[in-house]
């Protein structure tokens, strides 16, 4: 199960890495950020229930199950919208890095509310991870950060931490696809409310439009979502926040191979900081599971 759970962290990860293929060209274009979004989550949400309505599962919640699954979605919405306005004023490839934060967010809600303990190769990591995401957000040779690019996807990255501890921790007794179903309809409810009050057109304006928002929410959330969900209930929180470290690492291989962002310096070492948080992340939890393996085996 660990194994499956890693493999389902990274695959999580790759198609969730994919987002600046299809929301730069959208971005150039001018189209709205919010209907894109709702698009994107509202025809995600459509393909999960069709497998659901084909699997005939039930998708029937109780009100204490559709206020946590509300509140998932209005997390994963704000994470998302900062995300993208974060790519305002950071490019794409250092925005998804810096997202990455959200591992030292999540083992720091567990630590201090949930008293889960961290190793010291686990705290090692998350200081790399960290280190990374500083050296990604220096700007040129110097040691100036861009602060409000920063802030915006350090928010991205608290409500994507938000949302990973509240799927972890609040014992939903629902199946990983209606999760994902009910957080992806909840999510483009918030962008069809918001677009709606600022008065937006739902209109689509091309066929190759259209075929953008489908493809986009296979790859992107369908995909990374369920992936998501599946990993976080064999691996737990952390281990799978720390794993979504190669997210950024395809954003920028994307922006760099098909949208000509620069491979600086500053690119190469923090995507190996993080990568080498990653690794040492894994060791650790490894170790952590022989060991409460060998206490179990003690006390049978």
């Amino acid at each position: 199960m660990k194994f499956k759970g890693y493999l389902l962290g990274v695959l999580s990860s790759v198609s969730f890495g994919l987002i600046p293929i299809f929301i730069l060209p959208l971005k150039k274009a001018h189209f709205s950020m919010d209907i894109t979004l709702f698009y994107r989550f509202l025809f995600s949400a459509l393909m999960v229930g069709g497998y659901l309505l084909y699997s005939k599962e039930s998708l029937k919640i109780n009100k204490k199950e559709a206020l946590i699954l509300s509140v998932l979605g209005v997390c994963y919405a704000l994470s998302s919208e900062f995300l993208f306005i974060g790519y305002d004023f950071l490019t794409p490839g250092i925005a998804s890095t810096v997202l990455f934060i959200y591992p030292v967010i999540v083992a720091l809600i567990m630590f201090f509310f949930y008293k889960e303990k961290l190793t010291k190769l686990s705290v090692l990591s998350l200081f790399f991870a960290f280190a990374g995401v500083i050296v990604l957000c220096l700007k040129g040779k110097g040691f100036e950060i861009n602060f409000a690019g920063l802030g915006i996807v350090m928010l991205s990255s608290l409500f994507y931490a938000l949302y990973m501890v509240i799927v972890n921790k609040s014992d939903l007794k629902v199946s990983g696809f209606k999760l994902s179903f009910y957080s992806m309809l909840f999510t483009s409810a918030f962008f069809m409310i918001k677009a709606s009050a600022e008065g937006e057109s739902f209109a689509i304006p091309s066929v190759s439009v259209f075929l953008n928002f489908i493809v986009f929410a296979f790859l992107t959330t369908v995909i990374s979502s369920l992936c998501l969900v599946y990993a976080i209930k064999y691996i737990g929180s952390t281990p799978t926040a720390i794993l979504g470290a190669l997210e950024p690492v395809v954003a920028v291989l994307v922006s760099v191979l098909m949208f000509h962002e620069r491979f600086t310096t500053n690119l190469l070492i923090g995507i190996t900081l993080i990568l080498l948080g990653v690794t040492l992340n894994v060791i650790s939890d490894n170790r952590k599971s022989k060991r409460n393996s060998h206490k179990t085996l003690k006390n049978a």
